[in-house]
C-alpha cells in the first residue's frame, strides 16, 4: 500500500466522523434528545484524552513542517528532494508500517519485527511513566527515575549474572533478580521521600542529587581496573570491556511466550505483558483502595488530609519508594530480556528512558491506563524516527524534535481540557476583528462581565424612579 493512500484513509475516516457527530448532534438537539457520542463527550476521561490527542496532533503538524523546512535548507550545499520530504513525512505518520522501498517509492503494510520493537521499548516507558505518575498523584515530582532506574540495572545484572544456574533454576534466578531490581529502586526513592517527609528538602533537588549519585556508583562497580564487578565485563573484540555482558551468558532470560513468532524478528517477549498487568494494578490500587485514596489525598490537599487523620509523612515515603520500585522494574525488565547490553560507564549520562517518563505520564494525564498508550505512542515514534535514517536523507533526531514539540504542548493539556469542558471559550470572532480586547474569557471573566451589566442596567432603572 502507497503512503497517500494510507493519509486518504486516514483523512476520510476523520471527515466522516466529523460529518456524523455534527448531523447527530444536531438532529439530537431539534429533538431535545442525548445521542450516544453526547453521553461519551460529557465524560470527564474523554476530555482528558482529547487533550492529549490534542496536543499530539499539534506536535505532528509543527513537526512535519519543520522537517519541511529542513528539507529546503541547504546543508552543505546540498538540498533534501521533495520526494524525500514526502517520504518523510509519510513515515513520521506510518513509519512502523514501512515495509521497504519499491523502486523510490515506499511501501507499506504489516511489519512485525517494527510493531514488536514497539512494545518492547514501550515496555520500560510504561512503568518510568506510572513512576513519574504515581509521584503526580500525590503531589510529588519524581525527577529521580535515571536514578531509580540505573541502581535497579545494576543490582539486577548482578544478580541474574553472579547466582549460578546450576544451582538455581534460571526462572527462580529470573525472580530473584528482578525483585532485586525493584527493591533497588525502592530505596532509592525512598531517600528523597525521607528527606522530604522529615526535613522539608524539595524532592526535585534531593531526586537530581540521587541520579548522579547513581551515575557514579554504578560506574565505580563495573569500573574494568577497580571494579568489585568487572568480571562481568564483556572482554570481546567489539565489547572490548565497554559493556556488562547479557543475561544469556548465564541462561537467564524473559520467556518469550510465543510472541517472537506472531512478531518475527524484534526483541518483544513477555515482559510487555508484565508491563501492562503492573498498570492495571497500579490504577486499581490508586482508584479502588482506601490506601490509593490516602495516596491522592494527600497529593489534593496535605492539610485537609492531615486533618482527616491521614498520616502525610508516611504517605510521601511510600509514593516515593513505589515511584522508584516501578522505575526499577523498568529497568529489570529491560535489561532480563536478554538480548540487551549495558554500557556501564554512565558517570556522564543518564539514561533517557528514565527522564522519557515524564512526557509519557504527561501525555497519559497521570492515568494509569493512558500511560501503556502514550509510551507505545513515545516509543512508536522512536521506530519510526529509525525508518527515516535508513529511508530518507534526513537522520533520526527529526523526531525527538516532535517528540519534544508534542512534549511542550503536552503542557497546555489542562487549557485544552478546560476549553473542551467549556471553562475557557475562546471568542472566534475578536480574532480577526480590528480592535482586538481578547479572544479567550473564562467562565469567570463572562460572569463578572454578566454581573457588571446587569448592575448597569438595575442602577439605570432605579436612577429612572426618581427622575
Amino acid at each position: 500500500m502507497k503512503g497517500w493512500m494510507l493519509f486518504l484513509i486516514l483523512f476520510l475516516l476523520i471527515i466522516g466522523f466529523g460529518v456524523y457527530a455534527y448531523v447527530s448532534s444536531k438532529k439530537a438537539k431539534e429533538e431535545n434528545k442525548t445521542t450516544w457520542l453526547m453521553k461519551f463527550w460529557a465524560k470527564p476521561e474523554v476530555k482528558s484524552v482529547a487533550s492529549s490527542v490534542t496536543s499530539i496532533v499539534l506536535g505532528l503538524i509543527i513537526g512535519c513542517i519543520i522537517l519541511f523546512v529542513m528539507g529546503l535548507v541547504p546543508t552543505q550545499g546540498m538540498t533534501i528532494s521533495i520526494g524525500s520530504i514526502a517520504d518523510g513525512i509519510e513515515l513520521v505518520f506510518f513509519g512502523f508500517l514501512n515495509t521497504g522501498k519499491e523502486g523510490s517509492e515506499l511501501i507499506f503494510g504489516f511489519d512485525g519485527a517494527n510493531i514488536g520493537n514497539i512494545l518492547f521499548r514501550a515496555m520500560p516507558l510504561i512503568l518510568t511513566g506510572l513512576s513519574v505518575a504515581v509521584a503526580f498523584k500525590t503531589g510529588l515530582f519524581n525527577i529521580g527515575a535515571p536514578g531509580q532506574y540505573l541502581f535497579s540495572t545494576a543490582v539486577t545484572l548482578i544478580l541474574a549474572l553472579t547466582i549460578p544456574t546450576e544451582v538455581v533454576p534460571p526462572l527462580f534466578v529470573w525472580l530473584i533478580a528482578f525483585v532485586g531490581g525493584i527493591l533497588a529502586g525502592a530505596l532509592a526513592g525512598v531517600v528523597p521521600g525521607v528527606f522530604k517527609a522529615y526535613l522539608n528538602v524539595n524532592e526535585v533537588i534531593t531526586c537530581i542529587m540521587m541520579n548522579w549519585i547513581a551515575a557514579n556508583v554504578v560506574t565505580m562497580l563495573f569500573d574494568k581496573t577497580t571494579g568489585p564487578f568487572k568480571h562481568l565485563l564483556d572482554p570481546s573484540g567489539t565489547k572490548n570491556y565497554a559493556y556488562v555482558f547479557k543475561t544469556t551468558e548465564n541462561g537467564v532470560a524473559t520467556a518469550k511466550l510465543g510472541l517472537d513468532k506472531i512478531f518475527e524478528g524484534s526483541q518483544v517477549n513477555s515482559g510487555i505483558i508484565i508491563a501492562i498487568i503492573i498498570a492495571i494494578i497500579v490504577y486499581i490500587v490508586l482508584n479502588k483502595t482506601t490506601f490509593g485514596y490516602q495516596l491522592k489525598a494527600c497529593g489534593s490537599n496535605k492539610h485537609a488530609a492531615k486533618y482527616a487523620g491521614i498520616s502525610e509523612n508516611r504517605n510521601i515515603i511510600f509514593s516515593m519508594a513505589i515511584a522508584g520500585a516501578l522505575a526499577g522494574a523498568g529497568a529489570s525488565l529491560y535489561y532480563l530480556s536478554g538480548n540487551t547490553e549495558f554500557a556501564w560507564e554512565t558517570y556522564q549520562t543518564l539514561p533517557a528512558t528514565g527522564f522519557n517518563g515524564i512526557p509519557v505520564a504527561l501525555l497519559a494525564c497521570n492515568n494509569p491506563i493512558g500511560v501503556i498508550f502514550s509510551a507505545s505512542f513515545i516509543s512508536l515514534l522512536d521506530v519510526n524516527g529509525m525508518q527515516i535514517k535508513y529511508m530518507t536523507s534526513y537522520n533520526e533526531q527529526i523526531t525527538s524534535i516532535i517528540t519534544a514539540i508534542i512534549v511542550y504542548f503536552s503542557a497546555f493539556g489542562l487549557l485544552f481540557k478546560q476549553v473542551y469542558e467549556g471553562k475557557i471559550k475562546i471568542n472566534v470572532k475578536n480574532i480577526f476583528a480590528k480592535n482586538k480586547k481578547s479572544t479567550v474569557e473564562t467562565v469567570t471573566e463572562i460572569k463578572d462581565k454578566e454581573d457588571k451589566e446587569w448592575h448597569i442596567l438595575f442602577n439605570k432603572q432605579w436612577f429612572s424612579v426618581f427622575l
